[in-house]
């Protein structure tokens, strides 16, 4: 197997378990959200996240444009940027809808 079918696999199994449910432009996803107010420490030091994030698989990805909105847990985001990481992954900047 190559590397990138383990890498591929892997993620499926990690995305299965860890990720939340979401709606992008009423779209259902499966992403891991992640907002400065969770604040996830890493040992005594801050993550660094100044706006809410949603990384998603390059494949659900597909086709979301800045502005498009994001539902997560109630709330509502709009997609600000969106910053594929090179890695499989996509992070969808979003700022909180007013």
């Amino acid at each position: 197997m190559l590397m990138r079918e383990l890498v591929a696999a892997m993620d499926v199994a990690v995305f299965g378990v860890l990720a939340d449910d979401a709606l992008v432009d009423g779209r259902a996803v499966r992403g891991m959200f992640t907002a400065p107010w969770i604040g996830p420490p890493v040992g005594r030091l801050q993550t660094g996240i100044i706006e809410p994030q949603l990384a998603l698989r390059d494949g659900d990805a597909v086709g979301i444009q800045k502005g498009a909105v994001v539902t997560f847990d109630g709330l509502d985001y709009e997609v600000v940027a969106i910053e594929p990481d090179g890695t499989g992954l996509t992070i969808l900047v979003l700022r909180p809808s007013t």
